[in-house]
C-alpha cells in the first residue's frame, strides 16, 4: 500500500466535492477542477475527508494509488487557495508587459516575444522595471508548465546570470576564462 496514498485528504470548508462515474469534481472560491480517476483507484467521501484506495494489489495499482491521491489533493487545494509561480527576468532591457490575454516579453531578441496565456491562467507583472511575472491558476500542472514554457524562451545563462529564472531558483555562476596562471 502506498504511504502517500493512504493519507486522507482534508476538504476545507467552502469546497464542494462530488464523485460520479470515476470523475472527481471539486468546486471552490477560485473555480472548479475535474479529475478523471483510473479504474484501479477508488475514492470515498467520508465527512470532511477524501479517502483514496486501490481496488487491486499490484505494483501498477500501488503506483496509481499515490498518484491519484496527489492529483485529488492538488484539485482540492487549487480550488480553495490556488497555485502561484513567480518568474524573474535578469538582464539589461529584459521586461514584461500584459496585453489583454497575452504576455509580451522583451528578452534581448530583435523582436518582442508574445506568449498567449492559456485558459485558466492569470498573470501579473510587478517590479519597478517590470521584471517579475506572477502566474496564478487552479491547476498546478498548468501553472507549472506555463512557467516552464515562458522560462524556455531565455533560460538562465551560467556566466552572467542573464535570463528568466524562477524566484526560488539558485543559479550557480561559472568563473569563465582565466587570464593567466
Amino acid at each position: 500500500m502506498s504511504r502517500v496514498g493512504k493519507q486522507p485528504i482534508s476538504v476545507p470548508p467552502g469546497v464542494q466535492v462530488s464523485l460520479a462515474d470515476q470523475v472527481l469534481l471539486a468546486k471552490g472560491a477560485k473555480g472548479q477542477m475535474r479529475v478523471r480517476l483510473h479504474t484501479l483507484v477508488d475514492v470515498k467521501h467520508e465527512g470532511d475527508a477524501l479517502l483514496v484506495s486501490c481496488k487491486r494489489e499490484s505494483r501498477f495499482a500501488r503506483g496509481l494509488h499515490g498518484l491519484f491521491r496527489t492529483l485529488c489533493a492538488n484539485a482540492v487545494t487549487g480550488v480553495h487557495q490556488g497555485f502561484t509561480r513567480e518568474l524573474e527576468l535578469h538582464g539589461v532591457g529584459y521586461r514584461a508587459q500584459l496585453q489583454g490575454k497575452s504576455l509580451q516579453l522583451a528578452l534581448g531578441f530583435s523582436h518582442p516575444v508574445v506568449y498567449p496565456l492559456p485558459e485558466g491562467i492569470t498573470a501579473k507583472v510587478e517590479g519597478k522595471k517590470q521584471d517579475r511575472i506572477i502566474l496564478e491558476g487552479v491547476d498546478k500542472q498548468l501553472v507549472g508548465s506555463t512557467a516552464a514554457h515562458i522560462r524556455a524562451y531565455r533560460p538562465v545563462e551560467p556566466y552572467r546570470g542573464k535570463g528568466i529564472r524562477y524566484s526560488d531558483e539558485v543559479v550557480v555562476r561559472k568563473e569563465g576564462k582565466s587570464s593567466g596562471k
